[in-house]
């Protein structure tokens, strides 16, 4: 049992001869009391102070272990959500990279298309244009000797004949001349087909160079010559007469 101040204080010694002196021993024990009192005051704040400390210790102790808790879980988190990142970039990076070989796969399958339907279109133009050259030789060719045989008409002597001044001659005269030397120069231009034909010279019927089979050759007299023309007839009508 712990003594208390008032225990010491209403504490009774018995007397005894020569024994101590009474005064002096209640002065000892009132300090004896004052200091003891003393000492349970510091040792009650001691105890109230270590109780609070162990209790804030328990606080952050609980604290600490909600804390490591909570770090734990968080830590956990963040591994998910780093895992789930990565994965995630995988898979972007995987799509990305298959968009783009798609991508690069039809461009170049285009560009082919494309290539392959130039390189076509140049072999047809090419064709084409050889075969434009050639009929645009044979249709040379043929207006060559047609304008030959025009020229050679124009320089025919019955012309000179015909057109001789103070002869007199008539219409008909006139118009069958004029009838032959058509008939021969047609001639000539038929010749000029066969002989274009048989330099090995490859038509194709398809082709619009063939449009001259239907034209007529028509003889074109000098603008000059125009009013002596007229003045020619007005007097062959006149002889006639």
């Amino acid at each position: 049992m712990v003594l208390s101040p008032m225990d010491i204080h209403d504490k009774e010694f018995s007397t005894k001869m020569r024994g101590y002196n009474i005064d002096e021993v209640n002065d000892f024990l009132d300090k004896v009391i004052k200091d003891y009192q003393i000492t349970l005051k510091e040792n009650k704040e001691l105890t109230e102070n270590l109780d609070a400390s162990q209790e804030k210790l328990k606080y952050f102790n609980d604290l600490k272990d909600s804390l490591n808790q909570s770090i734990i879980v968080a830590q956990e988190a963040a591994d998910r959500v780093r895992a789930n990142s990565q994965r995630e970039a995988e898979i972007i990076t995987q799509e990305a990279q298959k968009q783009a070989s798609d991508i690069v796969s039809e461009a170049s399958d285009k560009a082919n298309d494309t290539l392959n339907q130039a390189a076509k279109r140049a072999q047809q133009l090419a064709v084409e244009t050889d075969d434009l050259k050639k009929s645009t030789r044979v249709f040379r060719q043929r207006l060559q000797v047609m304008l030959e045989s025009q020229l050679e008409v124009t320089k025919s002597k019955d012309w000179d004949d015909l057109l001789q001044e103070g002869v007199p001659t008539s219409y008909n005269e006139i118009r069958k001349l004029m009838d032959d030397q058509l008939d021969s120069s047609e001639n000539s231009g038929v010749d000029s087909d066969k002989a274009s034909a048989s330099e090995g010279e490859i038509i194709d019927a398809d082709q619009p160079v063939a449009a001259e089979q239907n034209q007529q050759t028509v003889v074109i007299f000098p603008d000059d010559d125009t009013q002596a023309t007229k003045d020619k007839d007005e007097a062959i009508k006149d002889s006639n007469k």
